[in-house]
């Protein structure tokens, strides 16, 4: 039997709730024996629900962090403490999963990336939407080379109305914008996983607050409070990578569009592309004619059983704890994670001065 791996929680809210937490629970070798949250009814709520009997509930973070039991620590506060966290966890002597972004300016990645390999601990991040069937079936058409040079791409996480209005998701302090830094980069990581391009040279972008100030906005969770939305309501960006290779990405909470997508990719390639929008659809040319293909992931025909595979969560979950375990590579790397947050600053920065941001 595999080795227990006991883990701490940082941060008891939604993501915690609603992701982190329940997936570790489907993983027989874990178990939960700390929780820490400034609003310590949440964390006592969270080890009730899935620690162990006699999980331990702070509201200091370091104090957690002084418990030589806990082996990993899962970040998953806001954005603006990830950085922090994660590197007092890894001097802590613990392996992190931190959730995505990895941070909200490029300085605090690069500076959780020097931790994690000055302590030799393990760190990853939350981008679950590699683990989708759509996400793997490509990527392997990727590593087999049935697209060729991918030389241009669109990153994809369009919402027409659904803007997150719980929490501190409007708060441009604790999270560091709006649905780029959100769901953005969710989109912009697939991408850029695809292609296996993470050089990029020149960045441009735009931001814009056009609807935040809106009521009656037929939100999907209901009105926002106008004076409480601090960050953009769209955002978009220009990236030009050092092979040439360009993409670009769209990323909305609210926009006046009829068909939403989100965490999408296209990719064109010279021998052939795909695209996320309607299922997944590659495209190419065969004996001379235009070929679309759809691949099926549903099974199905046979009783009781539907053919899906798991939840990309839980799979994310058990991949890292494998990882752990093992002492293997982490699947989402943090050199990687670190790309993206350095686009994705770069794109706000660009919009701020009006001018293209360039890297060495």
């Amino acid at each position: 039997m595999d080795r227990i791996v006991k883990i701490g929680i940082i941060g008891c809210g939604s993501i915690a709730n609603n992701k982190h937490m329940p997936s570790l629970a489907k993983i027989p070798n874990v178990k939960m024996i700390a929780f820490c949250d400034i609003i310590e009814e949440k964390a006592i709520a969270a080890a009730k629900k899935f620690g162990t009997e006699n999980a331990k509930v702070f509201t200091d973070y370091k104090e957690l962090l002084q418990d030589d039991e806990i082996e990993v620590i899962h970040v998953c506060t806001p954005n603006r403490s990830h950085s922090f966290i994660t590197i007092d966890s890894l001097e802590a002597g613990k392996h992190v999963m931190c959730e995505k972004p990895m941070a909200k300016t490029y300085a605090e990645a690069k500076e959780m990336l020097e931790a994690a390999k000055r302590t030799g601990k393990k760190l990853t991040f939350g981008y679950q939407s590699r683990w989708r069937d759509d996400a793997q079936y490509l990527k392997r058409c990727c590593e087999n080379g049935e697209l060729g040079e991918i030389y241009y791409a669109r990153a994809l996480a369009l919402r027409r109305r659904a803007v997150p209005t719980w929490g501190v998701f409007l708060n441009e302090y604790e999270q560091g914008g709006g649905p780029l830094i959100d769901i953005g980069t969710h989109a912009l990581d697939l991408t850029l996983w695809m292609m296996n391009n993470y050089k990029p040279k020149m960045v441009v972008g735009s931001v814009y607050k056009k609807l935040g100030d809106q009521k009656g906005t037929a939100n999907a969770w209901g009105d926002w409070d106008p004076k409480e939305y601090t960050v953009e309501d769209s955002a978009f960006g220009f990236v030009r990578m050092e092979n040439g290779a360009t993409i670009s990405i769209e990323s909305s909470w609210a926009l006046n569009i009829s068909k939403p997508m989100e965490a999408r990719t296209l990719l064109c390639g010279d021998k052939g592309g795909a695209d996320m929008f309607d299922g997944l659809t590659l495209n190419y040319v065969k004996n001379n004619r235009q070929v679309l293909e759809k691949p099926s992931f549903e099974a199905g025909g046979v009783a009781f059983f539907d053919g899906n595979t798991a939840n990309p969560e839980d799979l994310e979950a058990k991949a890292w704890i494998d990882a752990v375990v093992n002492d293997t590579e982490v699947y989402t790397k943090p050199e990687e994670a670190l790309v993206v947050t350095q686009i994705l600053e770069a794109i706000y920065e660009s919009s701020k001065t009006g001018q293209p941001i360039f890297f060495d």
